[in-house]
């Protein structure tokens, strides 16, 4: 199995995966979205609300905000020495003080660990207006999307890559123009597919060529997509994902040697 990186981006990538099958493919998408564990805001502890807001919406405003931090420093925590009790490995502290007539937004929240900070500074939380005041603390911790949508780590997509061949009787212009993605060039009169993976497989050149062009799905070859939802870079997110698919692997393996 290889892997070709095709473009990386802040919060984007997008990869090649060859030699594979839809099965891991489908497991390894899960994956990247649903079980890498990212950090937001569980708990919220209100001191003081006077805004038009009740508690409950702005505690679920603050639980969608995405939060950067240091993988290697947080675990979760059913897995922290604490046996989940609570402690500087396995959550982090978000306050808030602010007087209005003021725009409250994520940058204005103080956490305990200065490596940990929204991912956008100005999403709104609520609009305070002249005498409201809004005080609190918020404890964020580590989760997985399958758990809630807010520890989401990333949106995915992935789809085989079409194999596209050109037949005798081929080469005409005409489907260079008619192709919505522009996947063919016409050169010196002859029909070359110029870009495989812009095709969707909307079979417009196969119809018009009446089968003279062939575009078949590879089962093996599949395109990712991938953009962060959370405040994990892509690359890390690939990583992170791969490193507990092994895990699974091997978990299942040590249970398959123990059935007799």
């Amino acid at each position: 199995m290889e892997v070709k990186i095709l473009k990386k981006t802040g919060d984007k990538i997008r990869f090649i995966i060859e030699g594979s099958d839809s099965a891991l493919a489908g497991e390894l998408r899960r994956i990247m979205m649903l079980e890498v564990p990212t950090l937001a805001v569980e708990w919220v502890d209100f001191v003081k609300n006077d805004s038009i807001l009740w508690d409950e919406i702005i505690a679920s405003r603050l639980g969608l905000i995405p939060l950067i931090f240091k993988p290697k420093y947080y675990k979760l925590k059913k897995d922290c020495n604490c046996k989940g009790k609570g402690c500087s490995h396995c959550q982090v502290t978000l306050s808030l003080v602010k007087k209005g007539p003021c725009t409250v937004y994520s940058g204005d929240l103080v956490p305990s660990d200065k490596k940990v900070k929204p991912v956008y500074e100005k999403i709104p939380i609520v609009e305070l207006t002249e005498g409201q005041e809004l005080k609190f603390e918020a404890i964020a911790q580590l989760g997985l999307g399958r758990g809630h949508a807010k520890w989401q780590a990333s949106i995915v997509g992935y789809r085989a890559i079409p194999k596209i061949t050109v037949g005798k009787r081929g080469d005409k212009k005409e489907y260079v123009e008619r192709c919505p993605k522009k996947v063919f060039t016409y050169k010196k009169n002859k029909l070359k597919v110029a870009k495989p993976l812009e095709c969707n497989l909307c079979m417009t050149c196969v119809d018009l060529s009446k089968g003279v062009i062939k575009v078949e799905t590879n089962e093996k070859d599949f395109l990712f997509n991938l953009e962060t939802a959370s405040g994990l870079k892509p690359k890390e997110i690939v990583f992170k994902s791969i490193e507990i698919l092994k895990d699974k692997l091997n978990e299942f393996s040590k249970d398959l040697r123990k059935l007799k």
